[in-house]
């Protein structure tokens, strides 16, 4: 869905200088992009510079580049074996010159003998060791814990599981101090389809600070949210802004719609979409502010099939 596409956008952006701490390796496919068919490359052109996005026929993201200007940019480049993440590399260019000191490579390996076990290592590109993650799967296959080791000394993060009553929840602890939460389930309303409701807690030094609450459909499609801030006075979390979502027949996001005490903001998405029968988007109107984002898209040939006589 649309706003899929822009979250990863954002996560493309800051990866380069990023510091990843409890979270899973993601591997970056189309459906990301909110593209179908066979795509090759996206060139995505905004207000703020031009992202542009390769992928092999497998629909995997192998490149992205983020430009800001002709001279500045930053590129990431992604190696996969039999649809496994071997290699990322996190380079930076500034002045059309490539910059070494903010340039970073990850280094993949996967251990099954066991339990899934997966370990990044992560390197300057003047060969100095920044990090290493060791990433621990339980028999379930879920994320059960993150090691941290580098020259400040060693972080574990432990993900705990916990089934309740038709709720999932996963809890990020940080040397036993929280610092995520995420509940979800699944609730059932009178002459409507069911929803699946995720609710999102942050911590700031164990202390509850930020919530949300997310309303999605069971095919993934973001229908609200509900942003909560920590009352410490109140010791309780207070609705802030609510913001719901409508998508048209082909599941394209069409109005989004924000409250915050009286105010309301709404936005209304406009398409028009290119010729080819997979009908990927190839422009994107924000009204009222009038802002535009253009998507030029090209496609790998069809295979062609060799009939013997």
């Amino acid at each position: 869905m649309i706003k899929k596409y822009f979250r990863t956008l954002f996560i493309i952006v800051i990866a380069v200088v990023q510091n990843i701490q409890g979270q899973e390796i993601q591997i970056f496919s189309l459906e990301d992009f909110d593209l179908k068919g066979q795509v090759k490359s996206c060139l995505v052109s905004t207000d703020y510079g031009k992202e542009e996005y390769d992928f092999n026929k497998k629909g995997f993201l192998t490149k992205s580049v983020t430009r800001y200007n002709d001279q500045d940019y930053d590129a990431v480049y992604y190696k996969y074996s039999n649809g496994e993440l071997l290699e990322k590399r996190s380079e930076s260019y500034r002045n059309n010159t490539f910059d070494a000191s903010t340039s970073i490579a990850h280094f993949y390996s996967i251990d099954s003998t066991d339990t899934m076990k997966i370990q990044e290592r992560i390197f300057s590109y003047d060969k100095q060791f920044l990090d290493e993650y060791i990433y621990v799967y339980d028999e379930f296959g879920d994320l059960a814990s993150i090691k941290r080791t580098n020259n400040d000394g060693t972080d574990v993060t432990q993900i705990e599981h916990k089934k309740f009553q038709g709720e999932n929840t996963i809890t990020y602890l940080l040397n036993d101090v929280p610092l995520k939460s995420i509940r979800t389930s699944t609730q059932k309303l009178k002459n409507r389809p069911e929803q699946r409701i995720v609710l999102t807690k942050e911590y700031v030094k164990g202390e509850e600070n930020f919530a949300f609450e997310e309303v999605f459909t069971l095919d993934g499609r973001l229908m609200a949210q509900q942003e909560f801030e920590y009352n410490v006075q109140a010791k309780k979390f207070e609705p802030t802004t609510r913001t719901s979502y409508t998508y048209d027949d082909m599941g394209m996001l069409v109005s989004e719609t924000a409250k915050r005490g009286a105010g309301i903001i709404k936005k209304e998405y406009i398409y028009q979409y290119d010729k080819k029968i997979e009908g990927n988007w190839i422009k994107q109107i924000v009204t009222p502010d009038n802002t535009y984002t253009t998507r030029k898209i090209t496609y790998y040939p069809a295979d062609t099939k060799v009939i013997e006589k």
